[in-house]
């Protein structure tokens, strides 16, 4: 039987670059592929839902065409209830977007054509997805799945403050001046954090707290470098509130892979978390500012499948993962 084969492409992604990329791309996938139904979205949280009418109708591969953002949303649509809607649904990704931080973790290279290659030539590999329970934008309760990372401090301000110039100065540009511009206003949160329902609240004055599936955001920041994308646990990055000529000083190492050398950064692990703080504290999820405190996290441990290339080194990570299902409604 052929694979039922459909993109779902953000025109908006990386200032436009995606909607003007597609018009190339499109013959050089009906190359590998053959037919590949195209659907375009039109506003925030449209992805998500052409993503889940796409499986419901059948359809096996959905390739996500945008940045970190197209993916997660694509990402949502794949579940109901924690569970995959169809247990034989794959996820592919062409990462044209600005942050592409997701895309560092998973090594799907930026170059179009070898991401098509492996689009068309990849093996799925089955990776954790972190689950997010969050005060959303309008004060209510909100639910939202992530592939990536999430983090609350700093981190959401600066995500809603990148917005803005990330397609005019690229995607680590434009994260570092959203980050030195919100250092000017930006003040320590004062949170409770509590690990793995330990009953035992841990609290910290915060900068930014990182819990991270993957291992990048803000556009290249080793945010939780040692975190592996399928082995059932979130790292959790805790960085205690820094003044801004501390951030100043110290961006380097809060970019690098040394992160946790850091003397007010503390290296964490969960399958749980669950945070507050009395003052206004704002959560990025994927990259989108979409709430604030308070939030729990869980991780749904070998939930989603994702195409890569048939060599990843992710593959050597963990023995061949299994993927669960949700009933047909």
């Amino acid at each position: 039987m052929s694979r039922r084969i459909a993109a779902i492409v953000n025109p908006r992604a990386a200032g436009g670059r995606a909607g003007s990329l597609w018009p190339r791309v499109a013959p050089h996938l009906r190359a590998h592929l053959g037919e590949v139904t195209l659907r375009v979205t039109d506003s925030a949280g449209h992805a998500t839902r052409i993503a889940r009418e796409l499986i419901e109708s059948g359809f096996d591969l959905v390739i996500a065409v945008g940045g970190d953002g197209t993916v997660s949303e694509v990402a949502n649509g794949f579940l109901r209830d924690d569970l995959l809607i169809r247990s034989d649904a794959q996820l592919a990704i062409l990462p044209i977007g600005t942050g592409s931080d997701f895309q560092r973790t998973l090594g799907i290279p930026s170059d179009v054509d070898h991401a098509v290659e492996i689009v068309a030539h990849g093996k799925p590999f089955v990776l954790d997805v972190g689950k997010a329970t969050l005060v959303g934008s309008d004060g209510c309760k909100q639910q939202r799945y992530f592939v990536n990372l999430t983090s609350f401090g700093m981190g959401g301000a600066v995500a809603a403050g990148a917005k803005n110039t990330l397609t005019v100065l690229g995607g680590k540009a434009g994260f570092l001046w959203a980050t030195f511009k919100t250092l000017a206003t930006y003040r320590g949160r004062k949170v409770e954090i509590e690990l793995d329902e330990s009953g035992t609240p841990l609290p910290f004055c915060i900068s930014n707290v990182a819990v991270g599936n993957g291992r990048y955001h803000g556009g290249g920041m080793r945010a939780c470098p040692t975190a592996v994308l399928n082995d059932g646990v979130l790292e959790v990055t805790v960085i205690e509130y820094l003044k801004p000529l501390q951030v100043i000083r110290d961006i380097r190492v809060l970019y690098s892979e040394d992160v946790y050398r850091h003397p007010k950064i503390h290296h964490l692990r969960a399958r749980r978390l669950a945070a507050r703080s009395a003052q206004p504290t704002w959560v990025e999820i994927d990259g989108e500012p979409l709430g604030r405190l308070p939030l729990s996290i869980e991780v749904l441990p070998q939930r989603l499948p994702v195409l890569l290339s048939p060599s990843s080194p992710l593959f050597d990570l963990a023995a061949p993962p299994t993927a669960e299902a949700s009933p047909t409604p």
